[in-house]
């Protein structure tokens, strides 16, 4: 072999182990934004990269990037529930102060009142079964409990579910169907709950005025189950769409704010999500996913 054949023997064998290094390379960097995907979709930003390379840097400033975005929305929230929070307890509490401290001026050494004393009694009894359903409210909410989970068919699901409803469904005059993309389908999940969650979807949807609620189910793309809930009710306004999971907050006149909050709670101890996928004018859609 001559000396020609052996330079260029070794600049292939050179190019050869560039270019095998460089797909490896490739692969664990594909490996490594696969998993910090997997993370980012979990909620989870509990990865960091060895600052060895430019691509772990890019990585680790994206992470860094998300990690902000979910402080200050953890922030704002919180900063939402505590005014919400200060708001009701404040209106509860305001007329049983005032009405104590009237009732206290009023009477005299006689015993005599100027104001009605029973009714001034009734309204600082009313108010305060009022803070201690709100208190309560607040337990309910702070204590959804652990999932029992098992394999549950999701047409005897639904049939349940609407069964359970069809009367008050019937008597707002609308209809509640489920239809599947394919038969069988199946989730691993706590019965109790994911039926507590589908029948305060329907519930919302005919108190906004809704004449057909539509279940549909398929399977994603991940290999998850993916269940919309659809409704033709008057839709969330815009203002209030990103608030709706907020706890105690609520557009309704009636209501504890709190369904939709203890929904993504139950949604999360399953591994899953609740997501408001639209609501305008041609209709309403919440998506439950389990993964």
């Amino acid at each position: 072999m001559s000396q020609l054949q052996i330079i260029i023997l070794v600049i292939a064998v050179a190019a050869i182990a560039a270019i095998l290094a460089s797909i490896r390379i490739r692969r664990q960097d594909i490996k490594k934004v696969a998993y910090m995907m997997d993370a980012l979709e979990d909620g989870e930003l509990n990865f960091r990269f060895k600052d060895s390379n430019k691509f772990n840097r890019t990585l680790n400033r994206i992470r860094t990037i998300f990690e902000r975005q979910r402080q200050a929305h953890e922030q704002d929230s919180w900063t939402k529930l505590i005014r919400v929070l200060t708001h009701e307890i404040m209106n509860t509490v305001s007329p049983i102060a005032s009405l104590s401290d009237a009732l206290a001026k009023s009477v005299d050494e006689s015993g005599r009142s100027d104001l009605d004393l029973k009714a001034g009694l009734e309204t600082i009894s009313d108010s305060s079964k009022n803070l201690i359903g709100f208190v309560q409210t607040y337990r309910e909410l702070s204590g959804v409990a652990k999932p029992i989970r098992r394999a549950l068919d999701l047409q005897e699901l639904m049939d349940g579910v609407i069964a359970l409803n069809s009367e008050f469904i019937a008597s707002s005059g609308a209809v509640c169907s489920y239809t599947p993309a394919e038969p069988d389908l199946m989730i691993y999940a706590d019965e109790g709950q994911i039926s507590q969650i589908l029948i305060n979807l329907i519930k919302n949807a005919l108190q906004a005025g809704a004449k057909h609620i539509v279940i549909s189910a398929r399977m994603g793309k991940e290999e998850d189950v993916v269940i919309d809930v659809e409704n033709d009710g008057e839709p969330i306004p815009v203002s209030s769409q990103e608030q709706i999971f907020i706890p105690f907050f609520t557009t309704k006149k009636e209501g504890s704010g709190i369904g939709l909050s203890i929904s993504r709670q139950i949604m999360r101890n399953h591994n899953g999500s609740i997501e408001l996928l639209r609501s305008d004018a041609a209709s309403t859609v919440f998506e439950l996913r389990f993964r």
